[in-house]
Formats: C-alpha cells, structure tokens, sequence
C-alpha cells in the first residue's frame, strides 16, 4: 500500500509521537510511506536552522522520505498568525495532494490541526484520521484569542471531515466516545493509545546524587499546563522544603511569563533549562529523582490522555501528577504516581514533599510498577500492529467499495 502521512509536525520538531520510528514500522510491514508535512518551525515559531522556507523540498529523515510543505510560520498567542500557520499548510496540502492523488492508496492524517484533514477530504484521497486532540474544544481550552468566534466553524470543519473519513482512531476512550456523541458512527472509530519512544532507549535506576531532590518536567509550556501553579507551588517549598528543586524542560507560548515571575519571586529552587535534543531528553528523566506531570483543569483533559504520560510510565521513574480523568486513571493504576487535583498548588507542594520523603526503595518500586504497567498497556509493538491492522482492513474497503462517502 503507498501511504502519505499527512501531518503538520514532524521530526526534527519536538514531542513527535508518531515520528520516524512510525513510519519505519509501517514500512517494515510492507508499505511504502511518504511524509507529507511542514518546515519545522514548532515550538519557537520560526524555521529551523538549516532549512529556507520555499513552496517544496523533498530530503530524507531517519531514513524516512519526507516532503515538506510551505507555510506561514508562528507558534504564539495571536489567533491570527495561528490561523494563518494551520491554513497556509492546508493550501500546501491540498494543492500538493490533489495534484499527486494517484501515487497514494491511502492517507493517515494526524489531527491537530483539523485542517489537515480538511485538506485530505477536499483532495478526495481515502484517509484515517488520527485524532489526538478535539476541536473546537481544545482551541477553547488553551485560551486562544478569538476562540469563541471560532467554535462554531471549527465544529462545522470537524463534522465534515469525520464524515469522510474512511476510519478513525482516537487516542483514548473518552475521546472516542465523545466522537460518538458528536454523531460519528461507533463502527468507524477504533482506540489506538499512543506510545513512548522512551523504550528504544536504556532506563538507569541511578538519578544523579545531589544534596537536592530534584523533580523534572518536560514538555510543552503551554496555556493547557498551566503551570503557574508549579510556580506557586515552588514559592510555598522554598519556606518549608528548600532541599527540593524543580527543573522544567521545554518552551512554549507560557515560557517568558513563567520565567519572569519565577525571577521576580525570588525562587531559587526552579529552574528553566530550556529544550534539549529528543536523545538527551530521555536521560535528563532518567537522571531525575522524581517526574512531573500537570495539566489544567478543563473537562476536555479529563478525556485526554497526555503524551507524557505514557513517557513517564516508560521511564521508570516516580510521578508528581496534578490531572484529572483518563490520565489520572491510568496512572493511578498503575502505580507510579502520587495524585493531585489540578489548579491547587498547596496540594501539589504536599505531593512534592510527600515524594521526597518516600524511601528510595519504595520510589523504585514504583518506577518499576510504571515500566511494567507501560509495557501491557502501551507498548509500540502493541499500538503499531493495531495501526497496521486497522489500515489494511481500510485499504480493503476501499478498493472493494464498501465504504460510502
């Protein structure tokens, strides 16, 4: 089957779930892939050193073909340059699968944005639609300006192509059945939970020794993580328990804000490291004597599952986690975390200080209960043979006629 894998982001982008390693795999089963995606601009909102921004530019990644597309680039908090930044791409991807339509048998299109796969409807190639993150909801919850005048045509968008896709997978169970509520047959979506490409790497149970215990966060800063509350959390263990230390990796469209009120706080026990490469990132985890994860408290993330959760589970590594819902579930049973409700940083401070006093034996216990829990529910071997399965039966409708638009 030729496959275009139709997504905004791609390697060497950070955060990339279904990256290289994805697409090796569907290639070892037989298939022939091309990546169809955008210069790298995410997160900083400008293109990457190294490339030029032009119509189109064909290279190799990981040895994985890999086409990228022109578009306007920006990641800040303007609605307009956003808007321009997901619709600039879907014109490159229209144009660039309407005109190439007969080289493919099937598109796997990554959502967000949902323009993507507007432009795969329009361009009237099949297509599975991966839905990671639900609009309209999600551009409402990470407070985007303009976001109120934008439901009602992005819900619009979203029906029509969930209407022409020729399946859909959803990353978690309350994703899917929100899709069912919003009339998409049951039939048509399947859960795929994502996976970690942690587990390509070797884990050490060896953080690095320090008179501080230091707790690690990697991601996203974001308006969705709303990680104000780390800093209020920060401001109340600098007074009680200065021995603990928050690192957090990353940027994002929050990341001068908290850097300036960390600054003006005085707080010395957090720090902002910045990004690091996608192989270093696995070892700054590894070398942390606890994880953490926060999300803010809107009902769309409790049917969210967060990359990072599954991450973490695969790191071995104890978790400080402020979530609700799905998330909060699964790491409940898994056994690796210490739980909070989200938005109360007292609460999270407690959880902080509860985790530094837990016994190193007892914190690699449940490190190894969360790679253990990772391995039976979340595995790639597991989520690629699901992927793989789900698009040849497709591709199978498909050319039998059995799927209507």
């Amino acid at each position: 089957m030729r496959i275009a894998y139709v997504t905004q982001w791609f390697e060497p982008e950070p955060n990339i779930v279904k990256g290289v390693a994805f697409v090796r795999a569907l290639e070892q089963a037989g298939h022939q892939v091309t990546v169809v995606t955008g210069f790298p601009n995410y997160p900083t909102g400008r293109i990457y050193a190294g490339y030029r921004l032009r119509p189109i530019q064909n290279e190799t990644v990981g040895g994985v073909r890999v086409v990228r597309l022109a578009l306007y680039p920006s990641h800040d908090r303007s609605s307009v340059r956003r808007s321009l930044n997901f619709l600039s791409f879907f014109v490159s991807a229209l144009l660039y699968l309407r005109f190439r339509r007969t080289r493919f048998d099937l598109a796997y299109v990554y959502h967000p944005p949902i323009t993507v796969g507007l432009a795969s409807a329009l361009a009237g190639i099949p297509f599975v639609l991966d839905v990671q993150d639900l609009w309209p909801d999600t551009i409402a919850a990470t407070g985007m300006r303009g976001a109120a005048k934008l439901a009602r045509p992005l819900g619009a968008c979203c029906g029509f192509v969930y209407a022409r896709a020729s399946a859909i997978i959803a990353q978690s169970e309350g994703i899917r059945q929100r899709l069912i509520e919003r009339a998409v047959p049951p039939a048509k979506v399947s859960v795929v939970r994502n996976w970690a490409d942690a587990e390509f790497r070797a884990v050490e149970e060896t953080p690095i020794r320090s008179d501080r215990f230091t707790i690690v966060y990697g991601g996203n800063l974001g308006r969705a993580q709303q990680l104000g509350n780390v800093i209020d959390a920060a401001r109340i263990l600098q007074e009680r328990r200065p021995d603990i230390r928050i690192v957090m990796f990353g940027s994002g469209v929050d990341e001068a804000d908290l850097r300036r009120t960390a600054r003006e706080a005085g707080l010395a026990n957090i720090v902002f490291a910045g990004r690091v490469p996608p192989e270093e990132i696995g070892r700054r985890f590894a070398e942390a004597d606890a994880l953490l994860l926060h999300l803010g408290d809107d009902p769309l993330f409790a049917i969210t599952i967060p990359s990072k959760t599954q991450y973490y589970l695969a790191m071995g590594r104890p978790i400080v986690a402020a979530v609700n819902g799905e998330a909060a579930r699964i790491l409940r049973d898994s056994g690796a975390a210490i739980l909070v409700p989200p938005t109360d940083p007292q609460a999270l401070a407690d959880a902080m200080t509860r985790m530094a006093d837990t016994p190193t034996e007892m914190r690699q216990q449940m490190g190894r209960a969360g790679t253990d829990y990772y391995r039976r529910h979340f595995s790639f071997h597991e989520g690629i043979g699901r992927t793989i399965e789900l698009l040849e039966r497709t591709y199978g409708k498909e050319i039998g006629g059995q799927v209507h638009r």
